[in-house]
C-alpha cells in the first residue's frame, strides 16, 4: 500500500477565525450599548436604528451566529480535516459557505436595525434570508459529509459525532420554525398561531442553544482540549453515552421555556422532566473533558489555552446544572422574565463559548502560522480580564433577577400589592445594570488584548495556507455488526450514523408537536376572540417592528401576584389569530397583556411621545417617530390575504375595503386624542400602536359584559 501526500486548507480557517474575531468585536459592542441604554435610553441618540428594541436582535444574532457560528466553521473545518486526513471536499464550497455565511450576517446587521424582523427570537430574520441560510448551511453540509466519505480514518472521532448531530439538527430546526407566507419582500407572517407558535419557536429556541451553541462547541472540546493538554480523551465510553443521551434529551427540553403560560400543562410537564434528565448527560460531557487534563493539571497553572478551556468547561457545567434547576416549576415561578434568566445566558455565553473560543484562536494562530504564542503574558491578563468580566456581569443580574421577582410579588398585611408601580421595581435594579455593563467593558476590553497578541504572533511567524500531509489510503473492512461492537460498527459508516442521528432528535419534537396541533382541546376556542382589525394590524406590526417584545410580555401566568397587577390570567384560545405570538420572555417593562382599556389614547399618546412625562424615571426611550410616520396602507389587502390563507377568518374580498375599515377606526382615535388637544393624522403610524394596544387582552373582557 502506498502513502498519500496531500495538504490542509488552511486559508477557509483562517478567515472563519479572522470573521470570529470581528464579528465578536461587532456583537458585543451592541450588546455594551444597549446594556448602558437600559439606564441611559438617551444612548440611543434618538434614532430608530439605535434603539434598544431594534438593535437588541442584532446582539443576539451577531454574538451567536457571527461570532460563535464562525468559530464553528473556523474549529470544524481545521479539525475535520486532521480527524479525516484529507483535505476538504471541495474548495469552491468551503469558498462559497464563507462568504455566503458573511453576508448573511451583513443582510443582518442591515435589515434588524431598519426593523425588519419576525420578533422569533434567535429567528428574527426575514424569509429571503432564511432562505440564503438553508442554501449555505446546506451547502456546509454537504462539504462536511463529503469530505467524511473521502477520508483515509476508518472510525470517526467522536468530534465528528457532534459535528453530524449539529449538521442535521439545525437543518430540521430552521426549516420548521421558519415556514411563514410572505407578505412583501421583506415582511412575512408565521403559519403557526398563539399556543402553536409558541411551542415551535421554544423548540428552535431551546434547541438552537442545545444544537448551536452546544453540540458543535463538544465536538471542539473534544478535539482541542486533548490537543492542548496533550492527553487523550478521558473516556471513549463515557463518550458513546454522553453524545447519544444529550442528543436525544435536549430535544425535549424546549416547553420548559414556557411554564406557567397558556401551553397546555401536559407539554409543560415534558418539557421540565426531560430538563431534569439532561443534567446527567451535560456533566457527563463536563466531567470527560475536565478529567482528559488528568496528570496535566499542572500545565494549567503556567498555559493561557488550558486555562480559557478549563474555565469554559466549568462554565458549561454550571450552565446545564442551573438550566435544569431553572426548569423546576417552582423555582422558575421566581426566576421567569427577570434578569435571573439573562445571567444564566450570559453564564454560558460568556463562558462556556466565548472562553472556549479564546482558548482555540490562543492555540490555533500559532499552529497556522509555524510560530509560538507571541505574549503568554498578556493572554494570561485576557484571562483573567476576561473572567472578572463575567463575575461583574452575572452576578448583578442575578442579584437583579431576585430583586425584581421578590418584588414583583410583595403584598402588604392587608393583602394589597407592596409596589403596585411596575417602575418602582425597575428603578430599583439601575445600580445593577450599570455594573453590569462595567462587566461587560471589561470582557470586550480582553478582546482587545487578544487582537494584539495574535496580530503580533502572526506578525512573527509565517502563515501555512497548505500544510502539507501524508496518510495510507482507507481500506474498508467488511465487518458485521456484533454484539459489544455496534458503535464501532456505526463509526465507520457516516450514512447510518447521520440517519440515526435524524431518527433520535425527532423523537422527541414529534411526541411534543403533534398532539399540540391536531388535539383540539389542547387549545379551547373563546366566541368572542376575533381577528385583528386592519388598523390594529398595522399596529401590532409596529409593535414588532420596533421590538417592544423585547421589554414587554403578553402573558398573564396564574399567580395572585400577576392577576392582581395586570388582571385576568391569559387564555390559550385569546391568541389563536397571533401570527406571531409576542408572550415575550423578559419583562424590563410591564406585561401589556390585559393593557386595552386601561389607559386613554392621550396617555398613549404621550408616554410614546416622552415616557418620562407620564412615568417619571422610565428607562423606556422616547418613539417619536411613531407621531409623524404614515402608515403604508399599501400593505393592508396583501396582509389580510396572507393571513386569511393561513386560518385567519377574514371575509373573501375583505382586502378590498379594509382600509375603508382602517380608516373610519383611525378618524375616531384621531377625533378623540384632537378633542383632547392633540391634533395628529388619523394615516399616522401612533394612531395604529395606539389602536393595537387599545385592542391587547379586552376579547375576554367582551365576553363577560355579554354574560
Amino acid at each position: 500500500m502506498q502513502i498519500e501526500k496531500f495538504s490542509y486548507d488552511n486559508n477557509i480557517v483562517k478567515q472563519f477565525s479572522i470573521a470570529t474575531i470581528v464579528w465578536g468585536f461587532v456583537g458585543m459592542l451592541v450588546g455594551l450599548i444597549i446594556a448602558i441604554q437600559l439606564y441611559f435610553p438617551a444612548a440611543n441618540l434618538g434614532i430608530p436604528y439605535t434603539t434598544f428594541g431594534r438593535i437588541r436582535p442584532l446582539h443576539t444574532n451577531a454574538v451567536i451566529f457571527a461570532f460563535v457560528g464562525n468559530m464553528i466553521f473556523a474549529g470544524v473545518y481545521y479539525s475535520l480535516q486532521r480527524l479525516c486526513k484529507a483535505r476538504m471536499f471541495s474548495d469552491f464550497l468551503s469558498k462559497f459557505h464563507f462568504w455566503g455565511w458573511q453576508l448573511i450576517i451583513v443582510a443582518a446587521a442591515i435589515t434588524l436595525p431598519l426593523g425588519l424582523t419576525t420578533s422569533k427570537e434567535y429567528a428574527e430574520l426575514e424569509w429571503p434570508i432564511d432562505i440564503m441560510i438553508a442554501v449555505v448551511w446546506v451547502a456546509f453540509g454537504i462539504n462536511m459529509f463529503g469530505t467524511i466519505i473521502k477520508r483515509r480514518e476508518e472510525h470517526m472521532y467522536v468530534a465528528i459525532w457532534f459535528y453530524i448531530a449539529t449538521f442535521v439538527t439545525v437543518t430540521i430546526l430552521h426549516i420548521v420554525n421558519s415556514i411563514e407566507i410572505p407578505v412583501s419582500f421583506l415582511k412575512s407572517y408565521p403559519v403557526y398561531a398563539g399556543v402553536q407558535d409558541a411551542l415551535v419557536q421554544w423548540w428552535y429556541g431551546h434547541n438552537a442553544v442545545a444544537f448551536f451553541l452546544t453540540t458543535p462547541y463538544l465536538g471542539l472540546m473534544y478535539y482541542f482540549l486533548p490537543k492542548a493538554a496533550e492527553r487523550p480523551v478521558y473516556s471513549y465510553r463515557l463518550s458513546i453515552l454522553h453524545f447519544w443521551a444529550l442528543i436525544f434529551i435536549y430535544i425535549w427540553a424546549g416547553p420548559h421555556h414556557l411554564l406557567y403560560t397558556a401551553l397546555p400543562d401536559w407539554a409543560q410537564s415534558l418539557g421540565t422532566v426531560f430538563s431534569i434528565m439532561l443534567i446527567a448527560p451535560s456533566w457527563g460531557g463536563m466531567l470527560n473533558g475536565l478529567l482528559t487534563l488528568r496528570g496535566a493539571w499542572d500545565k494549567v497553572r503556567e498555559d493561557p489555552v488550558l486555562k480559557f478551556m478549563v474555565v469554559a468547561v466549568t462554565a458549561y457545567g454550571m450552565a446545564t446544572f442551573e438550566g435544569p434547576m431553572l426548569s423546576l416549576k417552582n423555582v422558575n415561578a421566581i426566576s421567569h422574565y427577570t434578569d435571573w434568566t439573562i445571567a444564566h445566558v450570559h453564564v454560558g455565553a460568556l463562558g462556556w463559548n466565548g472562553l472556549l473560543t479564546f482558548g482555540i484562536l490562543y492555540w490555533l494562530i500559532p499552529k497556522m502560522w509555524n510560530t509560538k504564542l507571541y505574549s503568554r503574558k498578556l493572554a494570561n491578563s485576557h484571562f483573567w480580564i476576561a473572567t472578572l468580566g463575567i463575575v461583574f456581569y452575572v452576578v448583578p443580574m442575578y442579584w437583579s433577577g431576585i430583586t425584581q421577582s421578590l418584588m414583583w410579588k410583595q403584598f402588604t398585611e392587608l393583602g394589597l400589592l407592596q409596589y403596585p408601580n411596575f417602575l418602582e421595581t425597575t428603578l430599583q435594579i439601575i445600580p445593577m445594570h450599570v455594573i453590569r455593563s462595567i462587566g461587560g467593558a471589561l470582557y470586550l476590553s480582553g478582546m482587545f488584548m487578544m487582537v494584539y497578541n495574535l496580530a503580533m504572533t502572526a506578525k512573527q511567524g509565517k502563515f501555512i495556507k497548505d500544510e502539507e500531509a501524508e496518510a495510507y489510503p482507507l481500506v474498508k473492512s467488511e465487518d458485521k455488526l456484533k454484539r459489544g461492537m455496534i458503535h464501532r460498527y456505526l463509526e465507520k459508516r457516516p450514512v447510518k450514523f447521520a440517519l440515526l442521528s435524524t431518527v433520535v432528535i425527532l423523537i422527541g419534537g414529534l411526541v411534543e408537536a403533534i398532539p399540540t396541533f391536531i388535539v383540539e382541546s389542547n387549545i379551547p376556542t373563546i366566541s368572542s376572540v376575533k381577528p385583528y382589525s386592519p388598523l390594529e394590524l398595522h399596529g401590532r406590526d409596529i409593535y414588532i417592528r420596533e421590538g417592544c417584545n423585547a421589554c414587554h410580555s403578553q402573558m398573564v401566568r396564574p399567580f395572585r401576584s400577576e392577576t392582581e397587577r395586570y388582571g385576568e390570567y391569559s387564555k390559550a384560545g385569546e391568541f389563536v389569530y397571533d401570527h406571531p405570538f409576542l408572550w415575550g420572555s423578559k419583562r424590563t417593562g410591564p406585561d401589556l397583556h390585559r393593557v386595552g382599556g386601561k389607559y386613554s389614547n392621550l396617555w398613549h399618546y404621550l408616554h410614546m411621545e416622552d415616557p418620562a412625562q407620564m412615568s417619571p424615571g422610565s428607562i423606556m426611550p422616547s418613539y417619536k417617530w411613531l407621531l409623524t410616520r404614515r402608515i403604508d396602507t399599501a400593505e393592508t389587502a396583501a396582509k389580510i390575504s396572507a393571513l386569511r390563507s393561513i386560518g385567519t377568518p377574514y371575509e373573501k374580498g375583505y382586502e378590498k375595503f379594509a382600509n375603508e375599515d382602517l380608516m373610519k377606526q383611525a378618524n375616531t382615535i384621531a377625533d378623540d386624542l384632537l378633542n383632547n388637544g392633540i391634533p395628529v393624522d388619523p394615516d399616522n403610524e401612533i394612531i395604529a400602536l395606539i389602536a393595537y394596544l387599545q385592542r391587547l387582552g379586552t376579547d375576554i373582557k367582551v365576553e363577560k359584559k355579554g354574560e
